[in-house]
């Protein structure tokens, strides 16, 4: 079992059409997201094509968009101690966004802010009977998982002090991008799990971006644009080799898909 502090164990989408989402992305990325629940909270769950978990959708109500909510992808970032590591966050310059709360049989979760702003969520999950890993992130190709976590940092020196402090990462070799700077990779018990960039001019804000695997990135953007997405980046070569595509959702969220070309 891996290290639970510092690894990605979550991922969330914050939409105001879950039944908008769920026909964008089970077309896209091949997931079949849950059917409406029953009862008042409106959360389903993303199910990969091997049956594991990706994470969640979540609608975003009129009084979550009242108090700045917009859609978005979030990331949960598993920690040891949910109350100690917002303490701990707080004082790096973090903000906590959502006290910490308990979910019944999912564990305990707060929503943070780091150092410049970007979001995301800690959690401490309640393990299943018999334990387990999740099921969210696969640095190796497969299908619907997520594959690479990108920070866009409002200051990237800050950032990267935050987050190696916080979580204990450690840092591969920077790949040079001129202009741009310093592409610094971040890997959380040996296996490089992303990279935190300085945010480009033209992202208004600072933000994670987590890229999901998908088979092939050409036929990726051609359901993107098929199904009401809007293609703002790529497709393009990273190193790997592997092939990148951004987007925008129908509902307003941006995500990322990576994979073979």
């Amino acid at each position: 079992m891996g290290t639970l502090q510092g690894s990605w164990v979550w991922y969330e989408l914050v939409t105001p059409d879950p039944d908008g989402a769920k026909a964008f992305y089970d077309a896209v990325v091949g997931w079949t997201i849950d059917a409406a629940p029953a009862g008042e909270m409106d959360y389903r769950m993303i199910v990969n094509p091997d049956r594991g978990l990706t994470g969640g959708v979540m609608r975003l109500t009129a009084d979550m968009a009242n108090h700045g909510a917009r859609p978005i992808w979030l990331g949960y970032i598993g920690v040891d101690n949910v109350d100690a590591s917002v303490e701990a966050i707080e004082a790096a310059g973090g903000k906590a966004l959502l006290p910490a709360f308990d979910i019944p049989q999912a564990g305990r979760i707060a929503m943070v802010a780091d150092c410049c702003g970007a979001p995301f969520y800690v959690m401490t999950p309640t393990p299943p009977p018999g334990g387990g890993e999740s099921t969210s992130f696969s640095s190796m190709p497969n299908p619907g998982r997520c594959g690479w976590n990108e920070l866009y940092a409002g200051n990237q020196a800050s950032a990267i002090a935050f987050y190696t402090g916080q979580f204990g990462w450690t840092l591969p070799e920077p790949m040079d991008m001129g202009p741009m700077g310093k592409y610094q990779f971040i890997a959380h018990d040996g296996v490089t799990v992303g990279a935190i960039m300085q945010k480009p001019e033209q992202v208004p804000a600072a933000l994670w971006a987590h890229y999901f695997w998908v088979p092939g990135i050409e036929a990726a953007k051609t359901r993107i644009e098929a199904n009401g997405g809007q293609v703002i980046n790529g497709p393009h070569e990273v190193p790997g080799p592997l092939w990148i595509v951004q987007g925008i959702d129908p509902q307003g969220a941006m995500f990322s898909l990576v994979g073979n070309k």
